[in-house]
């Protein structure tokens, strides 16, 4: 017998996904609609809310990231309703999503948050570790306690987190660029940043403010890869006591333009009768070239070395979690796999939004503005589809959000303050730019990227002070030509000028 299907008018504003982006747009919703219910669909038993906001300038903002139990959610809203279940299918021509309880629940306006994946350097190794989420951050420390080596292949935020935390652990570092953090810095950047490195680390001292909730002594819902947890939030290593079983604090030896070749098990190696190579010591006793030690896996590199070690982990970035959306749907999609949005978070199907990582923004952005799938973004992008959903519900129109006026990213590497703003990198201007430094080793380092006369963009670690003086700057595109090179002069009090 055929049941008749609700009218579609019936549907609620759904959103997928319970980080920070999915989070951040129910509880938009649920504050412009406080009669109407929320429903947030989350594969995980623990939702990521923001907390500490500050509001640091125009458009920096700092905030932590705290995993909460979702009645907590629940509780701050009544009219957010929390289903704990995967998406199994979208039928975006009836408006209605299947969960993986068998359920079907009608939207009127939807909005996938699903965030994105680890790209693993390969599928299905019990030694390649993917660190993207809190779960595979606890998995990573249960492992390092016994590790005597570890590889780590990436050069992004995690990469670069993950080796200045590790002590105890010989750690071989993999990355396709010739210097570190190429995803944040240039060379200059990392060559200030490494220097702290060899140095060796002051005792932290953490105060934890935050009840950290995890999901361990839950019955794991583990689907194999499809595993999806939340992304790890800005200082996720500070509860973790990453220390190996060496005693000593930092021997890091980093292999640039490099990227895996092959991965061996210990059966494998053997066979192949292949040499690995020690772990690099100092220079002068060049007469050791075999590695005497019998490890779990080896790596080759695509620089012909191999090395052995107890470990991998794959921290080479993410890709868009799109794949429960796609089937029977005509979505349009980025070339990083995204879903495509327009100026209003509008995915190409009728009713469909989508925000954070899960996202490909595809309106013309400011010439001081890219996506980059990060924490601020994906809070910044929640809140604004939740405004385009309830403005367009409503038959108004929006504004598109200050936010995506100019970049702007403040976090910490090496426990120094770093901020990034605009192009920092040069990003899409060629070769027609200039970049100033200023540099004080061991305090601050200061790079301003300049077009015809203008700043287009800067980096700033260390207690720099300037960024909201910058971020004027930027944003007005004030004519600077006239200052030269004076204009990072630590004698001269730019604020004073411009403020």
């Amino acid at each position: 017998m055929e049941v008749a299907r609700p009218p579609s008018t019936t549907g609620k504003f759904v959103v997928v996904g319970g980080g920070i982006a999915g989070v951040t747009c129910a509880e938009q919703l649920a504050i412009q609609f406080p009669s109407e219910d929320i429903l947030l669909v989350t594969a995980s038993p623990v939702i990521k809310a923001v907390t500490n906001f500050k509001q640091v300038s125009k458009v920096l903002e700092e905030f932590d990231v705290e995993e909460q139990p979702k009645t907590m959610l629940e509780n701050r809203f009544p009219n957010i309703k929390i289903i704990e279940s995967g998406v199994k299918q979208l039928k975006s021509k009836e408006h209605c999503i299947l969960t993986g309880d068998g359920s079907q629940h009608v939207y009127k306006k939807l909005c996938l948050c699903a965030g994105a994946k680890p790209k693993l350097i390969c599928e299905g190794n019990p030694y390649v570790l993917g660190i993207r989420d809190t779960d595979s951050a606890q998995e990573f420390q249960k492992q390092l306690t016994k590790a005597k080596r570890i590889m780590i292949i990436g050069n992004g935020g995690i990469a670069l987190e993950l080796v200045y935390e590790i002590e105890g652990c010989e750690i071989i570092w993999a990355i396709k660029d010739k210097a570190i953090g190429n995803t944040f810095f240039d060379a200059g950047a990392a060559e200030f940043l490494t220097s702290k490195l060899i140095d060796e680390k002051p005792e932290a001292i953490i105060a934890h403010k935050r009840t950290r909730y995890t999901t361990e002594g839950r019955k794991q819902t583990k689907t194999g890869a499809g595993n999806m947890g939340s992304a790890l939030g800005p200082d996720w290593h500070e509860g973790l006591n990453l220390k190996g079983t060496k005693e000593f604090s930092h021997k890091i030896h980093i292999e640039t333009m490099c990227e895996v070749k092959k991965i061996y098990l210990q059966e494998e190696f053997r066979i192949s009768k292949k040499k690995s190579l020690p772990f690099p010591r100092d220079h002068s006793n060049q007469s050791v070239t075999t590695d005497k030690e019998i490890w779990p896996v080896y790596v080759e590199l695509t620089n012909e070395k191999i090395y052995g070690c107890d470990f991998i982990v794959s921290a080479t970035g993410v890709t868009p979690n799109t794949e429960p959306f796609l089937c029977g749907n005509s979505f349009d999609l980025g070339e990083d796999g995204g879903l495509k949005v327009d100026a209003h978070m509008h995915t190409s199907l009728s009713d469909v939004y989508a925000a954070g990582d899960i996202c490909t923004a595809s309106w013309r952005p400011s010439p001081v503005w890219q996506q980059m799938r990060l924490w601020t973004q994906a809070r910044q992008m929640g809140w604004y589809a939740a405004k385009c959903m309830a403005a367009a519900s409503l038959g108004e129109s929006t504004d598109m959000d200050f936010s995506f006026e100019l970049f702007a990213h403040v976090t910490k590497f090496f426990n120094y303050k770093v901020v990034l703003l605009g192009k920092y990198n040069a990003q899409g201007l060629g070769s027609d730019h200039e970049l100033m430094l200023r540099c004080t080793k061991g305090q601050e380092y200061i790079k301003v990227v300049m077009q015809n006369g203008r700043m287009m963009g800067a980096v700033l670690i260390g207690e720099t002070d300037l960024e909201e003086t910058f971020e004027n700057l930027i944003l007005n595109q004030t004519d600077l030509s006239s200052y030269g090179e004076d204009l990072l002069d630590p004698n001269i009090d730019l604020e004073d000028y411009f403020d």
